[in-house]
């Protein structure tokens, strides 16, 4: 997947201008690469760790709403543009995320977790498991 021409890695700090807009000057750039991105002129990777970040950071420091959280970045990894190693388990840990009170990794295990054996000590972990 990242051996794949015209493909970039985009991080954390980028998607956050793009979606705060709480910096003109930077928001300018990260809205020039995804209006590329929606267009189809440039495609992206998401690395699994920067969706964690990013909802660490808009949930955590920017107090938004688990639901908006999952929502805004299911639109996101979801446009065809956009790579993302596993985008059906990440996107199934968003959609966890937004309904149960785990931390967003907790969600990725739970997500994996369907088809895989996990080991866990965790009872919301198990909980989320035995649900699914």
């Amino acid at each position: 997947m990242l051996s794949e021409k015209n493909i970039s890695l985009i991080d954390t700090n980028v998607i956050l201008k793009y979606l705060l807009k709480d910096n003109e000057e930077l928001y300018t750039k990260a809205e020039k690469v995804f209006n590329e991105v929606m267009e189809g002129k440039a495609k992206v990777i998401i690395l699994e760790s920067v969706v964690a970040e990013l909802v660490y950071v808009l949930q955590r420091l920017y107090k938004v709403s688990r639901k908006e959280v999952s929502e805004v970045l299911r639109e996101l990894i979801e446009l065809r543009s956009v790579k993302v190693h596993n985008k059906g388990k990440v996107l199934k840990a968003l959609e966890i995320f937004s309904t149960k009170n785990l931390d967003f990794v907790d969600c990725l295990l739970c997500a994996y977790g369907e088809e895989n054996k996990l080991i866990t000590f965790d009872k919301g972990l198990s909980r989320c498991l035995s649900i699914l």
